[in-house]
């Protein structure tokens, strides 16, 4: 992150404007939860491409659409001011107005909901008309989850109940609903899997709430890092990659195969990098690149942990 990314007063175009706020570096997270579901039933028998494309599709949509509402949120919160030291958004910048600001989320909801429903098409057909409304119900439990984090009258991340909803839909919901949506069965060993994008995607968002634990604590949102404090936030942080890689080490010696299976070891020095980092560095600057650093790990560990199961 250079400095210009911080202080410059350039107009950026509204092509480029949009594409900042949709925050690719945090699509990752996105993928890796579906990769996860995608490798796990590939390891089971059961993968299909169509169904796994779509929740990609879906999952990405949601993604986005969770960025644009915190862009939003945020600056109507006012959690980004002039005292937040990580980079500028889209709103907060003045570089989308906050008024279309809100019809992009509208179009993000929207995309959301009909890849959704073609992808329960795809999964269910006509005839599982009651597991295609449980998922239905659960995709538009993500849609508010996506909008109701900051930008809504009363934002969960405000309270500090982020971490949870992280937790679940980028964890348990992602992994195992792209795993039922092939299957159309759960094998309880799945849920080791899920654990491990549900710790490790929590870990990117504590990242980005310790770099922003002074701007939250003026701005009165309680995230965890405020609650805790910058050094237990920091044992937090911690705790939760060796949950994430426990839960990988359980899946594997429950399941064990082939010494293929142990191939996420390898990203192991990429989480100690991470671990070690977040620990040391104190300014928010200091911090930021290792919100990207962590969401890429988290991909490459997802991609080595299922390809040891497949290979």
């Amino acid at each position: 992150m250079t400095t210009s990314e911080h202080t410059s007063t350039q107009n950026p175009g509204l092509v480029q404007a949009w594409i900042s706020a949709f925050r690719p570096r945090t699509l990752p997270l996105a993928l890796s939860c579906i990769g996860m579901g995608g490798f796990m039933a590939a390891a089971n028998g059961v993968f299909d491409a169509t169904v796994v494309g779509l929740c990609v599709l879906t999952t990405l949509f949601l993604q986005i659409l969770s960025n644009l509402a915190n862009d939003y949120g945020d600056s109507k919160h006012g959690a980004d001011s002039v005292h937040r030291e990580g980079p500028m958004r889209a709103v907060q910048a003045g570089h989308i107005q906050a008024e279309h600001m809100k019809k992009g989320m509208l179009v993000f909801s929207l995309l959301s909901l009909v890849s959704g429903l073609l992808l329960l098409w795809v999964a269910f057909g006509t005839n599982g008309m009651l597991l295609s409304l449980v998922f239905l119900g659960l995709g538009l439990a993500s849609i508010w989850a996506a909008i109701s984090y900051t930008a809504g009258d009363k934002p969960y991340g405000y309270a500090g109940l982020g971490d949870i909803f992280v937790f679940v839909f980028f964890g348990l919901v992602g992994v195992l609903g792209t795993y039922f949506l092939q299957a159309q069965a759960l094998q309880p060993v799945v849920i080791l899997p899920a654990l491990v994008c549900g710790f490790f995607s929590t870990a990117v968002l504590n990242v980005n709430n310790i770099r922003d634990i002074n701007s939250d604590t003026l701005a009165g949102k309680r995230s965890i890092p405020v609650r805790l404090g910058p050094k237990r936030a920091r044992v937090y942080h911690i705790l939760l990659l060796l949950g994430g890689v426990a839960s990988a080490f359980a899946y594997v010696l429950l399941t064990f195969q082939s010494l293929w299976q142990f191939l996420f070891i390898l990203a192991l020095p990429l989480l100690l990098v991470n671990a070690l980092n977040v620990w040391r560095k104190q300014t928010s600057r200091e911090l930021d690149p290792y919100l990207k650093q962590m969401a890429l790990t988290t991909l490459l560990f997802v991609l080595l942990f299922g390809l040891g199961q497949v290979v």
